[in-house]
């Protein structure tokens, strides 16, 4: 049986560039005969197959990106589209947002509807469903056809592309150093299932923290939530039944849940119990107390993401396949959670 070939591999045996393959197969006279029926030999030897997925080539610009995020009410991803709309309006693009709603289904879903003519590229932060399931053969064949994509906040290791991320791990480290500078020693962590990603590397930075502190790990203080829109019940059942000194929580629903569980059996917050949160959003300004929270910075990732994409979009040498991760600082910003030292 004959391998299958993609217009990226075509145009590298041929030494060609991709639009040249696509406009061969379309008999486009822009290309020379020679040109056009040595590409359609090559491609009926290889069994090459276009793939609708990726139909929108360099050739046919729409001055569009279009943004695929796991959710809509999470503040995080509302500023990073902020962020890319910023940049992306500055430099004469227009933004679509789709929402996968964490399902690895939906996210295949848009960026087939996206990449069918309506984009140049895609901005993405990965499903956690995508996560659970290791496949990426959505993005890779949108990569094969020539369509550039950079990956925010969750990415994958298993897609080469432009990516734009924190440091996850380095951010929670600091975060619970914090919490064991002002004396906390049980300290409890709300995370993520270790499938995603973002919240894996924070779990690791957490252990770091303690382990460099010579605290000893209890895993009775580690809750993994995997339903996140029914946590309360999980959060609460951890603080009632373990003796908690303070809480660190990858993300600032899981903080002010906990800050939440904490006051209605009696505790008060930070007095009887500290916490930290991740993100920066609304909710850690605005809550009652107020949250000690990582910030993020979704603006300037969103912002560094365009910038990214769009720089790829408009180089000359559309086959460069040296990509580059992007590190975007944090800091902690402390308020009324954590006692002042």
């Amino acid at each position: 049986m004959k391998r299958k070939v993609t217009l990226k591999q075509i145009a590298k045996e041929l030494d060609v560039s991709i639009s040249t393959v696509s406009k061969s197969l379309k008999d486009s006279p822009e290309i020379s005969e020679d040109t056009r029926q040595k590409v359609q030999a090559f491609a009926k030897l290889y069994n090459y197959k276009p793939n609708n997925i990726a139909l929108s080539l360099k050739n046919k610009k729409t001055k569009t990106i279009g943004i695929i995020i796991p959710e809509i009410v999470h503040h995080f991803f509302a500023t990073v589209i902020s962020g890319v709309e910023n940049v992306a309006n500055e430099h004469g693009y227009n933004v679509i947002v789709c929402l996968s709603d964490e399902s690895f289904d939906k996210e295949v879903i848009n960026m087939e509807m996206l990449a069918n003519g309506s984009i140049d590229g895609f901005i993405m932060s990965l499903s956690k469903e995508t996560q659970q399931k290791k496949d990426f053969h959505h993005i890779t064949e949108v990569i094969n056809q020539g369509m550039p994509v950079v990956m925010f906040d969750r990415v994958t290791n298993d897609i080469l592309c432009d990516k734009v991320i924190i440091d996850d791990s380095q951010a929670a480290y600091q975060a619970v150093k914090t919490l064991v500078n002002k004396g906390y020693k049980k300290i409890a962590l709300i995370t993520t299932v270790d499938y995603v990603s973002v919240g894996k590397l924070r779990t690791e930075g957490y252990i770091k923290a303690l382990q460099n502190s010579d605290i000893k790990i209890d895993e009775n203080l580690i809750l993994k939530i995997e339903d996140i829109d029914h946590c309360d019940e999980a959060i609460e059942n951890l603080i009632n039944h373990q003796e908690i000194e303070a809480i660190f929580a990858v993300n600032e629903l899981f903080a002010v849940t906990a800050i939440k569980a904490s006051l209605k059996i009696g505790l008060k917050v930070p007095e009887d119990i500290a916490v930290i949160g991740f993100t920066d959003g609304i909710i850690s300004k605005y809550s009652s107390p107020s949250i000690t929270t990582v910030s993020q910075n979704g603006i300037k990732m969103g912002g560094k993401a365009a910038k990214m994409l769009i720089e790829r979009l408009e180089r000359e040498d559309e086959d460069d396949e040296h990509y580059r991760t992007e590190v975007i600082e944090t800091h902690l910003v402390e308020r009324e959670s954590t006692p002042t030292l």
